[in-house]
Formats: structure tokens, C-alpha cells, sequence
């Protein structure tokens, strides 16, 4: 993962940004959220595991999740329960939590009128909605 150099042939930060703005400039919480979170998409990052932590480090503060961060200085196949809890494979784009899994708290989305609530949407989409509330919906 520490070797996945980012490519800046394209302006992929500069175009994920002008998105986030038009999908959410409207939300309640966008003008609260937006000067710090276009910081990371202003930032230069050599690696993505560099842009990946500093996105996860800014949704973990907002969240005020007691979460400590670190990295392993080797790969692991596996961990025992008693030493580590192994998220590698709970939270990734190949998995997808089935509804039955959760039972999704609403809340209003910025689109809700047009498309319906959609749960599991994304987590700035239920911190632009839902601000400092944020954590509540994910400990419901």
C-alpha cells in the first residue's frame, strides 16, 4: 500500500472537489465543513496511503471517534482475536452491507426528494447533513 504513488496526469483532486461542492454546497453543514476539508483536496500528496489517512484522520476528528491510529510496520495474513480487530475486509468497496445486516437510522439527505433516502450513501454525506449529530446516527 506505501508504494501506490498517486498519478497527477489528470486533475482528480481538483475534480473530486468541484463534485463534493455541487452535490453538497447546499447542505446544512457544507459551509461549517468546507474550508478544511478543501485543504486536503488542495494538498499535494505524493502516495495515496498519505491522502487515504488524512481523509480517514479529518472523518475520525469530526466524528470525535476515540479511535488511536497506526500503522504496521509489516503485513499480516491474519490476526488472533486477542491481539488486534481485523477491519481489513469490513469496510471496502468488494463488500457490501446488506440491509438485512443494519437497520438504517434517516436522516435528510440533500437529493432525498429525487432519489429516495439512500443509506449507507457516504459518511460526508451524513456529516454534511447532519453535522456534529454525525456520530449519533452511526451508534444508532
Amino acid at each position: 500500500m506505501k508504494d501506490v504513488r498517486i498519478a497527477d496526469a489528470q486533475p482528480w483532486q481538483a475534480q473530486h472537489w468541484k463534485t463534493i461542492v455541487s452535490c453538497y454546497s447546499r447542505s446544512p453543514w457544507f459551509e461549517f465543513y468546507k474550508d478544511e476539508l478543501e485543504i486536503l483536496y488542495k494538498t499535494r500528496y505524493e502516495a495515496l496511503m498519505d491522502f487515504n489517512r488524512a481523509c480517514f484522520e479529518w472523518v475520525v476528528k469530526r466524528l470525535r471517534l476515540p479511535v488511536e491510529i497506526s500503522l504496521t510496520e509489516s503485513y499480516k495474513p491474519a490476526y488472533s482475536s486477542e491481539e488486534e480487530v481485523d477491519w481489513r475486509g469490513r469496510f471496502s468497496p468488494g463488500r457490501r452491507v446488506q440491509l438485512d445486516e443494519v437497520s438504517p437510522v434517516r436522516y435528510r439527505q440533500v437529493f432525498e426528494e429525487r432519489t429516495g433516502f439512500i443509506p449507507g450513501l457516504s459518511v460526508l454525506d451524513l456529516i454534511f447533513c447532519t453535522g456534529k449529530e454525525a456520530i449519533k446516527y452511526i451508534r444508532s
